[in-house]
């Protein structure tokens, strides 16, 4: 009884600390950032968003029109705003060497920027892949990334989701296509964590705002110990799109190097399988660490996976795309 009173009372004080603010975020018009920028909105908080295009006008959002490379831009993002929500980044690109300028140049630029506003929050979207820099380009670019971070002086956190999932996902999505006739291809044996994007961006929000945890890096997911092995995530999926069970083979590393080339030579620029993914999908560890969880008075996940797969589906089927 007297642990259960002790967490209510955690769980109070932290939506009490949190007030309403202004926030700057970068990544508004993407999938994490637009389901966070709802949530901003949803807690009452005004956003300042950068954005490559133009927006349509939103109430309690100041749309600012450029890039990570754009200090003018930025500058203006950070102006009158108490806590930066740095979502942008490149997860995928046809040549590596496009990692650098936006993960690592760009967190850099951000970082200037807040510090130059005078802000001292900032909440950083890294990967799970920064746990194993050598493995990728893309990982080692937000292991970088991480380090500008942590030396910046700023009052920092950073999150490591592992696979985020959800309406207007188009990555996790290609498996739920492929479930739909009954064969998922997968890596390697191995097991990863995931976590539905609304949880995510619920954190993100309670990050920037509560002001509970600093300098801590966090490894979020949906709450399910010791994370999904591939099989069981392919089979989950497939009884969200209705199937009993689907073929889900395990293919080698060389056949998924192909696969890559393949997509590549189809889909070029656009490809969702690159040679640089190859080599960090193939690792057989992508698990949230419990030694890197959210304080649960700070913030728990709400969505199951099974809840979260099954919605998305239903989802996807709404918009036609299945």
């Amino acid at each position: 009884m007297r642990h259960a009173l002790l967490s209510c009372t955690a769980i109070i004080w932290c939506e009490a600390k949190a007030t309403m603010v202004q926030l700057a975020m970068t990544g508004a018009t993407g999938f994490v950032g637009a389901a966070t920028l709802e949530r901003a909105l949803s807690e009452g908080h005004k956003v300042a968003a950068l954005a490559r295009r133009a927006q349509s006008e939103r109430e309690h959002v100041r749309w600012i029109g450029g890039t990570l490379a754009d200090q003018a831009a930025l500058l203006d993002l950070c102006e009158n705003a108490t806590a930066v929500i740095h979502i942008a980044g490149l997860t995928n690109a046809p040549d590596p060497a496009h990692f650098e300028a936006a993960n690592v140049t760009g967190t850099a630029n951000m970082i200037a920027a807040a510090k130059a506003a005078g802000i001292k929050r900032f909440v950083q979207v890294s990967s799970l892949s920064a746990r194993e820099p050598q493995l990728s380009v893309y990982g080692a670019s937000k292991a970088r990334a991480e380090e500008l971070v942590m030396a910046s002086g700023l009052d920092w956190t950073i999150v490591r989701p592992a696979v985020v999932y959800g309406p207007r996902d188009t990555d996790v999505f290609e498996l739920f296509r492929s479930a739909k006739v009954g064969l998922v291809p997968l890596p390697p044996r191995g097991a990863t964590s995931i976590i539905h994007v609304d949880d995510l961006a619920r954190l993100l929000v309670v990050l920037a705002t509560g002001g509970l945890v600093r300098r801590k890096i966090f490894e979020p997911d949906d709450g399910r110990e010791g994370g999904w092995s591939h099989q069981e995530l392919a089979q989950e999926i497939g009884r969200a799109m209705g199937k009993r069970s689907v073929f889900a083979p395990h293919l080698p590393a060389g056949v998924m190097s192909l696969a890559a080339r393949a997509d590549g030579l189809l889909r070029g620029d656009k490809a969702k399988l690159t040679a640089d993914r190859v080599s960090y999908i193939c690792h057989p560890n992508w698990v949230a660490r419990s030694s890197h969880a959210v304080p649960r008075h700070v913030w728990e996940p709400k969505i199951s996976g099974e809840e979260g797969l099954k919605a998305t589906a239903e989802w996807y089927r709404a918009q036609g795309a299945l």
